[in-house]
C-alpha cells in the first residue's frame, strides 16, 4: 500500500470482496483516496479476491489495502476499525455495502446489524474529531417491496430508518449520515436474498414461487453499469459538507422513486419542526470536514 498522505481522506469500505463494495473501493482509490477495502475470511475463501485487489493497488500505485472485517462479529469490526485508525490515524468516511428463520437472522445480521456494528465502532473516532461521513448502501427495496423479497426489503427498510435517524442524531457533531439507493443492478447478494431455503414450503405457493426467478432474470437482462453506483458514492464524498442529500437514487428505474423521497423528506422536516428539532436538519460544520 502506498504511503498515506496527510491530505488524503481515509475511507473504510465494507463488503469489498465483490459487487458495489469492490467497485467503490477501486474507484475511490483511483481518485486519490486512502481506501481500506474490508471483507470477511481474508485468508480463506476471499484470499484470492484480497490478493487481486492489493495487486491492482500496487500496479497502479494506489493507496488501497484489503483488511479483515466480518460485519456479523463485534470483535472483528472493532479490530478492523482499530487497525485502520492505528495505520491511517483516522477514518474520514465509511461506506457500508450492506427464507427460513435462520436465513432471516443471517440476512438481518449482514444488512442491518452489520452496518450498526460498524457505526458503533467508528463513531467514537468521528465524534472526537467532530467530523465524518457514513454512507449506507441501501436499495430501492428500502422504499418499495417485491414479492418473494420480504426479508431483503425488511432489512433495507430497517437500514434506512437507522441511517436517517442517525443523520439527525449526529448532525450537530459534524458527522453526516447518507443513504444510496441503487435501482435495477444485479448483484450477488440480491440474488441470494431471493433464494428460499425451504423449497418444500415454496412449492405450496404455486406460480408465486416462480417470482424470484422472474425477478432475477429481469435484473440479469438489463444493461445498467454498476460503476454508476460507485461514481455516485465518489460524488457524495466530494460534495461540500452540509450540502449532501440524505438519499441518492441511482439508476433509471430508481429515479421514479424521487417523488416518494421528496414527500417523505417534507413530512420528516415537518415532524422535526413540530418537536422543536429543526436545527438537527443542518450539519454543524467542523474545522476539518471530509472533502
Amino acid at each position: 500500500m502506498e504511503e498515506i498522505m496527510a491530505d488524503s481522506n481515509v475511507v473504510l469500505v465494507t463488503g469489498a470482496s465483490t459487487g458495489f463494495g469492490r467497485l467503490i473501493s477501486v474507484t475511490l482509490a483511483r481518485r486519490g483516496y486512502t481506501v481500506f477495502a474490508s471483507m470477511r475470511d481474508l485468508t480463506g475463501r476471499n484470499r484470492s479476491r484480497a490478493v487481486e485487489l492489493e495487486e491492482l493497488g500496487r500496479n497502479e500505485s494506489l493507496r488501497l489495502r484489503a483488511v479483515e472485517l466480518d460485519v456479523t462479529s463485534d470483535t472483528s469490526v472493532q479490530q478492523a476499525v482499530e487497525q485502520v485508525v492505528r495505520e491511517a490515524g483516522r477514518i474520514d468516511a465509511v461506506v457500508k455495502e450492506t427464507f427460513t428463520v435462520e436465513q432471516a437472522k443471517q440476512i438481518f445480521e449482514t444488512n442491518f446489524f452489520g452496518p450498526l456494528r460498524v457505526n458503533r465502532a467508528v463513531l467514537p473516532h468521528m465524534r472526537q474529531r467532530r467530523s465524518g461521513l457514513l454512507i449506507h448502501i441501501s436499495s430501492i427495496a428500502g422504499r418499495l417491496v417485491l414479492p418473494s423479497m420480504a426479508l431483503y426489503c425488511a432489512t433495507k427498510f430497517a437500514l434506512e430508518a437507522m441511517a436517517e435517524t442517525l443523520r439527525y442524531e449526529v448532525s450537530q457533531l459534524g458527522i453526516d449520515s447518507l443513504i444510496v439507493e441503487p435501482g435495477e443492478y444485479p448483484t450477488a447478494i440480491f440474488g441470494n436474498a431471493a433464494e428460499a431455503a425451504d423449497q418444500a414450503r415454496a412449492v405450496d405457493y404455486g406460480a408465486v414461487a416462480e417470482m424470484p426467478r422472474k425477478i432475477l432474470e429481469g435484473l440479469a437482462s438489463n444493461n445498467n453499469d454498476v460503476q454508476e453506483v460507485a461514481d455516485r458514492v465518489v460524488e457524495l464524498i466530494e460534495m461540500p459538507a452540509g450540502s449532501r442529500p440524505v438519499r441518492s437514487l441511482v439508476g433509471t428505474f430508481a429515479q421514479q422513486c424521487q417523488p416518494l423521497n421528496d414527500l417523505a423528506l417534507q413530512f420528516q422536516t415537518g415532524a422535526l419542526q413540530a418537536f422543536g428539532l429543526s436545527d438537527l436538519m443542518a450539519l454543524r460544520r467542523a474545522e476539518r470536514q471530509v472533502a
